[in-house]
């Protein structure tokens, strides 16, 4: 038995940054965790893999579509799937590696095993149980499953099998128009696949700026991704050869089945919190499954807190990291605190997608009186000369204070730019100190500045 000021029963995002911090801070910490690797779903079956996958294939579209016309002339590539599953895999280690240093260099226990609470101050992993004054649930989350539908990871996958695909399908059904589908759709589509995606809602991205999202749709219907919005997906037949879909329209009720070599369940994710025992303690939950927490992340079993996808908000892990860090600050006795008005959003297919604060149908729900500064990539030398001037920026500012509430940017490195907007709203900025602010030339980032030209007398180049 050992004891610990802060046990985190988690790796990922949210886990080892609160217990890096938390040794930061001087307290004693252990993270536990079951996976032969640290850094939870993130790292080892999500988001960086995932980009290792879109950067791949985003090189390979643009050998295809662009280098002719800078006039790179020369056979064209082929691709070898599993060097590039090697190249996914590599990216992956040299991170989950990079944590394991970080956890030695801070003197941060990694209790191996998978985790359970069978009383306040104590956490059992294996046969052994360790006691603690603090004990934080950062367990994450999983793929939600769909009535209907068997998941396999060969035939029927989560994201997780999508990464480790045996070969490229001819023919990928996408169940689901959020994230993690459009992000995977666009890595298997630039790979040759027949990409249809079939989204329960009339829109792709639920909760995205509306107008964003309409361009964002159409861009990724020009690259070969084939829309069905407004179904119900009935349920995925497997046979010999692949699946049968079988999904109704919600407009009329007709029903329609496709065939696909791959389905690819991502109709979102649920909190993870199985075989903690929770329910034995008396932990309080949500009706949909998260812990509930305090304002400071407590739950109502003294001693005992929550982060990350296992709670309310978005489930991000740079959320959960804020969280990992603002507990640690208060287990310390110091302020931590996380300002949820300021969280960004990307998705990270081509052109990128990010967004920040409020969305246009937000504040017309509100009744807020608001202006909107716009600018098009079309206007951006940087981004013609890279053959993405699709997309734009746009700011949504109060009509009085001229306060940035929000934006949102569909075009290059745009999960980059709205970091700007993101420290500007931080310190409660408005456009016209974005305006006044000198941007380089040439950079994509000028047209973050004309958008908050927009928002005043005008941009320059539109």
């Amino acid at each position: 038995m050992a004891e610990f000021d802060v046990i985190i029963i988690g790796g990922g995002p949210g886990g080892y940054v609160c217990a890096i911090r938390c040794a930061q801070l001087g307290l004693k910490a252990a993270v536990v965790e079951g996976r032969d690797t640290l850094g939870g779903t993130c790292l080892n079956v999500g988001c960086i893999p995932s980009k290792a996958l879109l950067n791949a294939t985003h090189h390979l579209h643009e050998v295809h579509e662009n280098f002719e016309k800078m006039g790179i002339m020369g056979a064209k590539p082929t691709v070898d799937w599993v060097r590039m599953l090697g190249y996914k895999d590599d990216v992956i280690g040299q991170n989950t590696k990079g944590i394991e240093f970080l956890f030695k260099k801070n003197k941060v226990t990694w209790l191996k095993g998978w985790g359970s609470i069978p009383a306040p101050g104590q956490v059992k992993v294996g046969e052994e149980v360790h006691t603690a004054k603090n004990i934080v649930i950062a367990t994450g989350s999983e793929s939600s499953p769909l009535p209907g539908v068997t998941i396999d990871e060969k035939v029927v996958v989560t994201s997780t099998g999508a990464l480790t695909l045996e070969k490229i399908p001819a023919r990928l059904v996408v169940i689901g128009a959020g994230v993690i589908g459009l992000e995977m759709g666009s890595v298997y589509a630039r790979l040759g696949a027949e990409v249809t995606v079939i989204e329960y809602l009339d829109a792709i991205t639920p909760g995205m700026d509306a107008e964003v999202a309409k361009t964002f749709q159409r861009i990724l219907s020009k690259q070969g991704l084939k829309f069905i919005l407004g179904a119900a997906v009935q349920g995925v037949d497997k046979g010999k050869k692949g699946a049968t879909i079988r999904y109704k329209l919600r407009k009329d009720d007709s029903e329609a089945t496709l065939e696909a070599d791959t389905v690819l369940v991502a109709t979102g994710r649920r909190p993870y919190v199985a075989g903690l025992g929770l329910e034995a303690l008396g932990v309080e939950m949500l009706p949909r499954g998260q812990v509930k927490t305090d304002d400071h992340f407590a739950t109502n079993i003294k001693g005992l807190y929550a982060i990350g996808d296992a709670i309310t908000g978005p489930m991000l892990a740079h959320k959960a990291e804020d969280e990992g860090m603002a507990l640690a600050e208060i287990l310390a006795g110091k302020s931590g605190h996380v300002n949820y008005d300021v969280i960004p959003g990307v998705i990270y297919t081509t052109p990128e997608v990010a967004n920040v604060g409020k969305t246009e149908e937000q504040l017309k729900e509100e009744g807020r009186a608001y202006k909107v500064g716009k600018f098009s990539f079309m206007g951006n030398g940087r981004a013609k000369a890279v053959f993405q001037g699709d997309g734009f920026v746009k700011i949504l500012a109060d009509k009085a204070t001229d306060r940035i509430l929000g934006a949102h940017i569909i075009g290059p490195m745009a999960g980059d730019l709205i970091h700007e907007i993101c420290v500007a709203m931080e310190f409660g900025a408005s456009a016209q100190d974005l305006a006044l602010t000198c941007h380089a030339h040439p950079t994509y980032s000028e047209a973050v500045r004309e958008a908050a030209l927009a928002c005043g007398d005008g941009a320059i180049h539109a």
